[in-house]
């Protein structure tokens, strides 16, 4: 019997990132985490992102698909000012750092992501955006780890920075031992122009109704 083909496929999902400057910035902030909670699975940082709509496992063919529409995209869409700010935690289990600034432009591009991703057929579950960056996630059985974590970045408040390009980001294909690995499919430059005088960033208590629950 004749073993049926099968196409290589890999994790998919669009997103914006922080430049080194921001990442940096927040990585030492992290330092007093990193020290007293080594066993927490933490992400490379190389790895960090705004992550606008996760697809999941894709066929690769599926994947290539939606470079050319999300190229349009980007060439339309201006470049945001944002900031990493604070800290907080999903159910004890999942470590994040905030997001403040350009909020409302940011949702708007999430949407318009989406909308590309469903022009191109392609099924991924949608859900509402909550502005975060997901940082570490704990172990089985440990309840308390993250939550100490987050304490670390408390008050926690980075430099505004400049989106500058939309990525399609897609694991490394399978077929080897050890952890998933991600890299840029592709990725494109935002409009870039001035900031609007009249966006301001969300207070604190606002971050966290927009934030709501749930990991990437």
């Amino acid at each position: 019997m004749t073993e049926p083909i099968r196409t290589a496929s890999q994790h998919a999902f669009i997103a914006l990132a922080p430049p080194d400057h921001a990442k940096n910035e927040l990585a030492r902030a992290l330092s007093p985490a990193y020290a007293a909670h080594p066993h927490l699975r933490w992400n490379r940082i190389e790895d960090w992102h705004i992550t606008l709509a996760f697809l999941g496992e894709l066929p690769v063919p599926a994947v290539q698909r939606l470079r050319s529409p999300l190229a349009d995209l980007a060439s339309t869409r201006p470049s945001l000012e944002l900031a990493l700010v604070d800290g907080g935690h999903f159910d004890e289990r999942v470590l994040w750092t905030g997001i403040e600034g350009d909020l409302d432009q940011l949702h708007e591009l999430a949407e318009a992501v989406q909308a590309r991703v469903r022009d191109c057929d392609v099924a991924f579950a949608e859900h509402p955006l909550r502005p975060h960056l997901t940082l570490a996630r704990a172990r089985r059985r440990d309840n308390a780890s993250v939550t100490a974590a987050a304490a670390c970045l408390n008050g926690f408040a980075g430099r505004p920075w400049q989106t500058e390009h939309l990525h399609l980001v897609g694991s490394t294909l399978r077929g080897h031992s050890g952890p998933r690995r991600y890299q840029d499919i592709d990725a494109w430059i935002l409009l870039t122009g001035p900031r609007h005088p009249d966006r301001k960033p969300l207070r604190a208590a606002e971050r966290e109704n927009q934030d709501g629950s749930g990991p990437d």
